[in-house]
């Protein structure tokens, strides 16, 4: 019986555990801000070259070696410096966090056992006595100190400091206990703490590429090398464009895992992986095209994993410039755009039709946000009422992903039927970017990660006044919005928080300063003889649990 699974938030555990009896991201994880699949996972010349053409693929031999075939190479082996899933796919099975995100995106114990908000702004983590580094360094709270400042250190560039920034002072209260002060009471900081960018690296190895630093080398250099973490499995080797081969930590401190060794191999044709899936060349392949779905599913052997993406796809106005500096011409836009139409026609509805920036895997989610309606006839009339009963003419920019570029031709028919007159702009990334952030553009379509499965990080990135011509590259200015989310992320009580943030995001429909348009799934395939796996909201594989039937 062929398998495709479906995995929604909460029921993941139910989901690995009939993986087990029977024998998957923009969509950055924890990645690039905005960037798309294609660029988030940091496609190479090199790694493309490395597989044209290569349609042959040889057949598996009898093993406990995990292979999983991979659109992208990584870019890095160090978690403070780099922020693109395929390098995070790697290091979380390296190196390890403080707290870590579960099947159901509830944040519980790793490194640390527990933690409390002893004070208002000061978080107390109690730590595990049991872990080693894979270079013999031991694990306590200097090493925590030593981590969480080389990630904040501006020499050292990481591009997730922002996440940790409201970190004040770092305080050693024993071997085993440490605590964060804050700016101010900050709830999410457990949450930020989960993702890779946090991860704990041996101290011998900070020191030693601080040394190569001072030597004029580049921040990471030394880590790149020869990793060293707490993690499940060691480094074997890095070949750059073509695989990144890991082997089991024998003395892993939660017990060794499942399978000898785990091989990343970049493959960047679709074909060519969905061929190593069907050979047995490849035991996982991420990603898989919506377009291919369906031969995965009538293929003997091999199945689908599909998962609800911690991400959000929009389309952003510039309220800087006219006529998006008024807040009816942006919601009349938002109302005139089929989102339905996109996920079948694009996504062919593997995903989900956004009410907001986060979904379900984020908390501060709820299904009785009040969303703009699709309403083309009502768009039209509020854009009368706004002064432009005729309508006007813009620009849409893009990138040059396929996903995005078809969205634009939809956005630009649907914005048609009302009078705008959009003509499409598609530049490349790097210059994509950098116009964005100095405002440059009308309207323009990006992407985020929504890594920390907490509201507060998409809606400080991309709509507080603090993040202008960063994140926020909408250019919203709103000291009422401002205010919201402060009050948000200083509440300590959950409920009223997840209520805040409720009425922020109406409030973000309200003022519109983007078409929050839908959030991807994640698509992978996996063959019968692989149980236990699963990936999280961000794409990260879980490997855990992963076990090869011989």
């Amino acid at each position: 019986m062929k398998k495709s699974t479906y995995v929604k938030s909460g029921m993941l555990a139910s989901v690995v555990m009939l993986a087990a009896c029977a024998s998957e991201p923009d969509n950055d994880g924890a990645g690039n801000e905005g960037a798309p699949p294609e660029d988030n996972n940091n496609v190479t010349e090199e790694a493309a070259d490395n597989n044209e053409g290569d349609g042959e693929v040889e057949e598996l031999e009898e093993g406990n070696d995990l292979i999983i075939a991979t659109l992208s190479d990584i870019t890095s082996l160090d978690p403070h410096t780099t922020s693109d899933v395929p390098s995070g796919n790697v290091q979380i099975n390296i190196f390890e966090t403080l707290t870590k995100s579960d099947e159901n995106f509830e944040i519980q114990p790793h490194l640390a056992e527990s933690w409390e908000d002893v004070e208002e702004d000061v978080w107390e983590f109690q730590l595990r006595d049991d872990v080693t580094f894979t270079d013999g360094e031991e694990f306590n709270a200097e090493v925590v100190q030593q981590n969480l400042e080389r990630l904040l250190d501006p020499d050292v560039g990481s591009p997730r400091a922002g996440l940790f920034e409201v970190i004040e002072e770092i305080e050693v209260v024993d071997d085993y206990t440490i605590r964060l002060h804050t700016e101010m009471p900050f709830s999410a900081l457990p949450a930020h703490l989960s993702t890779y960018p946090s991860s704990m690296v041996s101290p011998a190895l900070i020191d030693a590429d601080y040394e190569n630093m001072e030597d004029e080398g580049q921040p990471g250099d030394i880590v790149n090398e020869e990793p060293a973490g707490s993690g499940m499995f060691t480094l074997n080797d890095w070949d750059p464009g073509n695989q990144v081969v890991l082997d089991a930590n024998e003395d892993y401190w939660d017990g060794r895992v499942n399978v000898d060794s785990a091989t990343f191999r970049v493959v960047s044709e679709d074909l060519t992986r969905l061929g190593e899936l069907e050979t047995g060349s490849a035991h996982i392949i991420d990603p898989v095209t919506p377009s291919d779905m369906s031969r995965v599913e009538g293929t003997d052997g091999v199945n689908i994993f599909q998962t609800e993406a911690a991400s959000i796809t929009y389309m952003g106005f510039n309220a800087d410039v006219e006529p998006f500096n008024d807040p009816d011409v942006r919601r009349a836009l938002d109302m005139a755009v089929n989102k339905d139409n996109m996920l079948e026609g694009v996504l062919e509805g593997n995903g989900t039709p956004a009410v907001g920036p986060i979904n379900e895997t984020q908390f501060g989610f709820s299904d009785d946000v009040e969303a703009n309606e699709y309403d083309p006839e009502q768009a039209q009339q509020i854009l009368a009422d706004a002064g432009y009963e005729d309508g006007f003419e813009t620009t849409l920019w893009t990138n040059d992903s396929q996903e995005r570029m078809d969205i634009a031709e939809l956005i630009q028919a649907d914005l048609s039927m009302i009078g705008v007159d959009v003509s499409i702009e598609v530049l490349e990334w790097g210059a994509y970017l950098d116009a964005t952030a100095e405002g440059e553009h009308d309207m323009f379509i990006l992407g985020l990660s929504l890594p920390t499965m907490d509201a507060d990080y998409p809606l400080h990135e991309l709509f507080h006044s603090d993040s202008v011509g960063e994140g926020n590259r909408f250019f919203f200015d709103d000291p009422e919005f401002d205010a919201l989310i402060a009050d948000a992320r200083e509440e300590t009580d959950e409920q009223t928080r997840e209520d805040l943030y409720v009425e922020a995001v109406e409030y973000l429909n309200e003022m519109a300063p983007s078409s929050f348009l839908y959030h991807p799934d994640h698509i992978m395939g996996y063959r019968d003889e692989v149980s236990g796996f699963w990936a999280d909201g961000s794409g990260l594989y879980q490997l855990r649990d992963v076990e090869i039937e011989q």
